[in-house]
């Protein structure tokens, strides 16, 4: 099961906020340019985030982006649940399989879904960002 760029994009917002010093507000350009994401399909996740309620946005003077809440209690699973359109590992009814009334490969996959969601379950942002100095070190940041 492969996530799609934009649930990847996600994650990795979540994370560079985290390893803000002093949770300050950054910028969407900022987070464009050091992860070298098209800064577009950037407002659109930071959009979504903040709709979900993992962000925080300020527009204006003295505005930016920051966490809405601890990352200790981001859950990677449930931003993985959130962001992602659709977690089927596979489609059988478009084109409709000849031998779906009998098959029970999908059973088999969508429990393998289950038990990959299920360790993402287990972690949180602040799990993923146990080393802040090292990572801003690695995105050219410094304090």
């Amino acid at each position: 099961m492969q996530l799609t760029r934009f649930t990847d994009f996600s994650l990795r917002v979540l994370m560079y906020l985290t390893v803000q010093p002093d949770d300050q507000r950054v910028t969407v350009t900022e987070i464009s340019e050091r992860f070298g994401i098209p800064r577009n399909h950037l407002v659109k996740i930071v959009h979504q985030l903040g709709q979900k309620g993992y962000l925080i946005t300020r527009r204006g003077k003295g505005g930016g982006i920051s966490l809405a809440r601890a990352p200790e209690s981001i859950n990677i699973g449930a931003v993985v649940r959130d962001m992602e359109p659709n977690l089927k590992v596979v489609d059988c009814e478009s084109p409709i399989c000849p031998i779906l009334p009998g098959c029970q490969l999908r059973g088999v996959l969508d429990d393998a879904r289950d038990a990959f969601l299920a360790v993402l379950d287990q972690y949180t942002v602040r799990d993923v960002t146990q080393s802040p100095e090292h990572l801003r070190s690695l995105l050219r940041y410094s304090a």
